[in-house]
Parts: structure tokens; C-alpha cells; sequence
């Protein structure tokens, strides 16, 4: 498999030992873009048989939908059938499209399954965004041994990649709206399937899409601004997170505050980040592996596996919109409300840095060419054993337009338990246009008044 500039023959496994590297594109690969490739870097030509070709995606309302403003997503693909059910007892036909957490999932619980549909390649964004990802493919650098991004802004930094690092980056920084206001729900679920619901008002202002800008050095070290107020159950009600997170971590690291009710007081917490237990998981998940994962690089060795046909959680509308009490079960969620379809994913591998530590020695992300969002991930404890699977199960948000998803599952194989989160099916309609958001609402004192309301 070859990079997507062509320079070289076959991926390399590469890890960077200097400071400052560029993206080093040449203009004729940069060309490329809306060529052979996508805007942002994806295959634009299908594989000849299940996966499509690129041909524009969702980036208005499709005309066989009925939507309006505040609405949840319609699927706009409702005669859509299955094609096949992949299932434990006929998993090796189809073992080289499994990812390995699918695989272990398939082994471990005699109900679970993907079901898989056409192949449908729905992601698109906005003109301006596909616009400045262009011009991010000749400017954009890494700085920080890979732990920052200079020079690009908006869009996907590097959408035509060199190394790992530039990949997941692409995730990372990849395009979300500019001001978001989200309710979404979170379910730590028992082995035996109980669970309380945990609902959580986030809103974010993401500096690095926004229009005025024009590099990162504009941002003042600063990726994105993030509040995260718990609004139920009543033990928990009132917890407030206020994040700064680092455009450069190795310039500056990510910067965390959180309000107490009970002492109505906000501590600085520098533990909201790494291997530390995430905020409303129960443990099931670590503070990095919200969104996929977030923060700082700097842990791991990162390098470039492949790309590969894999099944992926896509389209996901008819997911989107059911009841919780329908969606969530016992040992893992409802597979016949889910989605699958073949999909290439960049996979990438994180190796736990000899100097440092971190609940898992190994993760192994699965990042979807067209959208550059992490799909799928497994973790794997000290010992190498696979304890932990990732999934994001992925929409196309056809009314701003952008790329994202409906719900992020952490299944803990050790445990028989999982984590259910990001889901918005029974809360208010996220608002991808929340002008009203101001920085001054992102401070330590802002929290603290918040709190006392």
C-alpha cells in the first residue's frame, strides 16, 4: 500500500526524532486533490466491486428527507437492505474484513453480529473547509515531535499523509462545526445489563475551524475550548470540566480545570487526561479515548500499518433514533439497530514508549479514509492481551455538512461490561451553529458561576 503522495513505494512504520517536520507535498500531489482524490485525501475511485466510488457525498439535505432545524437525522436510506449477517458461525468467510476487536467480539458473545449493508460513501463538508484542507497539504507541519501542528488551519491538516503522526492528526483535528452545543447521553452497563443513564450538556468552541483565522499561530496554543456539565442523575448532577486543550502540548500541555457542587469550589485537574478513568465512564474508559482519542501523542510510538478493506459502523441514522431502552442489553449493544459497511481504514498502531506508562501497552486504531475518523480501535493491556474494543459508530451529518457519529461503544472483554456513550437519540438535537458561545465562558471563574446556578 502506498502513501497517498506517491513518494514511496510501501508504507513505513515511521517515527519522528526531530523537532519540526514538514509536510513536504509536492504541488503535483497536491493537485491530486478533487483528482483521483477526494478533497481531503481519500481514494476517490471505488474498488471495482462493494465500495464505490466518491461522487460529492451528503453535502446538502437529501431531497427524500423531510428536515427542519432542530431535528434529529432521518435516514435518507430507508429501502436499503441487508446483504449479509456476519455472525461467530460464519465468521471465516469473511475474516479478512474483520477488524480484530470485531473478530474477538464475534468469538466472545454468541449474539453479536454485524449486519452489512451497501456501501455508501456519504461523508462530505463544507466548500470552505475542502478549500483550506488544500492548502493545509502544502503549509501544514508538525512541530513538538509530533505533538503539534503549525502554518495549516480548518479542514484536515495533512490530507496527504506522510506518517502516522500526520494521520492522526487528520482525527484530531479533523473538521466538527466551529461552535457546537451537544446533550448527549452516557451508559456504564452492568454484565447483566442495568444501567443508569448519565446526561451531560457539552458545548466546544473549536478554534482551529474557525473562519477568521488564518494559521494556527492565531490560536495562541489553543486547539479547543470544552465544558462538560453533568445534568443527571442527582448524585452527580452539577460536576463541571473545563478544558483548554493544547494546539503544541510539548509548547504547552492541555490545560483542565473541574467544579465540585459539593464544595463548590474548581480545582485545576491534570488528571483528565491519559490513562486516567474518564469523566462518567465507571472506569470503562480512559480519558484519552473520548472521541476515539484526544490529547497529547506523546506517549506512544506511532506508526502506519496499512490501509485495508474492513467492515465499519457507517450511516448509522436508523441507530441514531431509537429508544435507549430498545438500544442498550446485556454484554453489548442491540446489533440490529447497527450498520456495517466495507469501508478502507488507515490502521494505526500506538506502541507504549519504554519510558513511560499508560494503562494500554498497545492500541490499534481503524481511521476512515473518507471522513479521517477513528472508526474502531483495540486496546491491549501490559501483558499484549486484547482487553478493550473501540467502536464509533459513524453518520454524516447532512445539515451542516460534516462527518461524525452517533454513539462511541468501549466494550471491556475482561469484564463482560460496556460503556455506551455520546448518544443523543432521546436528548435535544444537537446545535452545530451555537454563535453565541464566547471565550470568556471558558474560564476557571465562568465555572464557578455556572456552578452556583
Amino acid at each position: 500500500m502506498k502513501y497517498l503522495n506517491g513518494a514511496v513505494a510501501s508504507v513505513i512504520a515511521l517515527s519522528l526524532g526531530v523537532a519540526v517536520a514538514h509536510a513536504d507535498v509536492p504541488q503535483a500531489q497536491v493537485d491530486r486533490l478533487g483528482g483521483d482524490l477526494t478533497p481531503v485525501g481519500a481514494e476517490k475511485a471505488g474498488n471495482g466491486g462493494d465500495i464505490p466510488a466518491w461522487t460529492g457525498g451528503l453535502q446538502t439535505i437529501p431531497s427524500n428527507v423531510d428536515y427542519k432545524d432542530g431535528d434529529h437525522l432521518k435516514n435518507p436510506f430507508p429501502d436499503d437492505k441487508v446483504l449479509y449477517t456476519v455472525t461467530g458461525q460464519n465468521m471465516g468467510q469473511y475474516k479478512e474484513y474483520l477488524t480484530p476487536g470485531q473478530a474477538a467480539m464475534l468469538k466472545q458473545y454468541d449474539d453479536y453480529k454485524l449486519k452489512v449493508y451497501k456501501s455508501r460513501r456519504t461523508c462530505a463538508v463544507p466548500d470552505n473547509v475542502y478549500a483550506a484542507t488544500k492548502r493545509n497539504a502544502k503549509v501544514s507541519q508538525l512541530v513538538g515531535n509530533g505533538n503539534g501542528v503549525a502554518k495549516g488551519i480548518m479542514g484536515f491538516p495533512f490530507p496527504i499523509p506522510n506518517n502516522a503522526y500526520e494521520i492522526i492528526w487528520n482525527h484530531t483535528l479533523r473538521y466538527r462545526s466551529f461552535k457546537l452545543i451537544r446533550q448527549f447521553a452516557a451508559m456504564p452497563v452492568t454484565s447483566g445489563g442495568s444501567y443508569t443513564p448519565i446526561i451531560v450538556q457539552d458545548q466546544a468552541i473549536l478554534w482551529w475551524s474557525d473562519p477568521s483565522k488564518r494559521s494556527a499561530e492565531e490560536l495562541d496554543n489553543t486547539s479547543i475550548y470544552y465544558i462538560a456539565r453533568t445534568l443527571a442523575p442527582a448524585r452527580a448532577a452539577g460536576n463541571i470540566v473545563l478544558v483548554h486543550e493544547a494546539m503544541n502540548s510539548a509548547k504547552k500541555p492541555r490545560q483542565a480545570w473541574q467544579y465540585s457542587p459539593g464544595t463548590r469550589r474548581v480545582r485545576r485537574a491534570p488528571n483528565i487526561a491519559f490513562d486516567n478513568p474518564g469523566v462518567n465512564t465507571d472506569g470503562l474508559s480512559t480519558a484519552d479515548s473520548f472521541d476515539g482519542f484526544n490529547g497529547s501523542l506523546e506517549r506512544y510510538t506511532w506508526t502506519v500499518l496499512g490501509k485495508n478493506e474492513r467492515f465499519a459502523a457507517g450511516n448509522n441514522y436508523a441507530m441514531g433514533l431509537a429508544k435507549y431502552e430498545n438500544l442498550i442489553q446485556a454484554r453489548h449493544l442491540n446489533q440490529d439497530f447497527l450498520r456495517y459497511e466495507k469501508r478502507r481504514l488507515w490502521e494505526i498502531q500506538a506502541d507504549l514508549k519504554s519510558d513511560t506508562r499508560h494503562v494500554y501497552q498497545r492500541r490499534v486504531f481503524h481511521i476512515d479514509e473518507d471522513s479521517w475518523q477513528i472508526a474502531s480501535a483495540e486496546m491491549y493491556d501490559g501483558r499484549g492481551d486484547l482487553w478493550r474494543v473501540e467502536e464509533l459508530q459513524g453518520v454524516t451529518a447532512y445539515n451542516v455538512p460534516l462527518c461524525g457519529y452517533v454513539a462511541q461503544m468501549d466494550y471491556d472483554l475482561k469484564g463482560s461490561r460496556y460503556l455506551a456513550q455520546a448518544l443523543n437519540n432521546e436528548e435535544p438535537a444537537i446545535n452545530f451553529f451555537a454563535d453565541e458561545l464566547r471565550a470568556d465562558e471558558y474560564t476557571p471563574s465562568a465555572i464557578r458561576r455556572m456552578g452556583s446556578r
